[in-house]
C-alpha cells in the first residue's frame, strides 16, 4: 500500500482581484521563481484585453479559461497485450490545471513580441472560442469520442 496522501496546499488569493484562481494561473505562468514578474505580465495582459475588447478583462479571462478546460480526456490502458486509449472524465482540479497550462503554453508559442501581448492575444482568441488552446481541447474531445468504444475498459 502507498504512503499517506500529502496534505492539500492552500494558495493565497492574488493582491488585486482577491482570487485564488488568478494566483494558480500566475504560478503556472511563473518561470524560475519570478512571481512578481509573472503577476506583472498577467495584470498587463488583462489591461490590454480590456483596451482591445472594452469589456472587463477578468471576466474575459474566466470565459477564455472555461472555453479551454476539457471535460474528457483519453488515458492509455493495457489490456491483454494491447494498448487502448480509454476516454475518462477529468477531475475538476485537473480540468482547471490543464486549461491553464494549455492557455499559457500556446500563448508562449505565439508570434507576438512580448509575453504580455502573446497572453492577451491568446486570452482574447480563447474567449471567442478560437485559438490554439481551444483547438487542443477540441482535439482531446474528438479523440475521446473516437475511442468511446473502449470506455468499458475504464479503471
Amino acid at each position: 500500500m502507498r504512503k499517506a496522501k500529502p496534505k492539500k496546499r492552500y494558495i493565497l488569493p492574488d493582491p488585486k482581484f482577491r482570487e485564488v484562481q488568478v494566483t494558480k494561473f500566475v504560478n503556472n505562468l511563473m518561470l524560475q521563481g519570478k512571481k512578481s514578474i509573472a503577476f506583472t505580465i498577467f495584470y498587463d495582459a488583462l489591461e490590454i484585453v480590456e483596451r482591445k475588447t472594452s469589456e472587463n478583462g477578468l471576466e474575459i479571462w474566466r470565459k477564455a479559461l472555461n472555453n479551454v478546460t476539457p471535460s474528457v480526456e483519453v488515458k492509455s490502458r493495457r489490456v491483454g497485450g494491447a494498448t487502448f486509449q480509454v476516454p475518462t472524465e477529468v477531475r475538476p482540479e485537473r480540468k482547471q490545471a490543464l486549461g491553464m497550462k494549455w492557455l499559457i503554453g500556446y500563448a508562449r508559442k505565439r508570434g507576438e513580441k512580448t509575453m504580455v501581448d502573446r497572453l492577451a492575444a491568446e486570452i482574447i482568441a480563447a474567449s471567442k472560442g478560437e485559438g490554439a488552446a481551444v483547438k487542443k481541447k477540441d482535439d482531446t474531445h474528438r479523440m475521446a469520442e473516437a475511442n468511446k468504444a473502449f470506455s468499458h475498459f475504464r479503471f
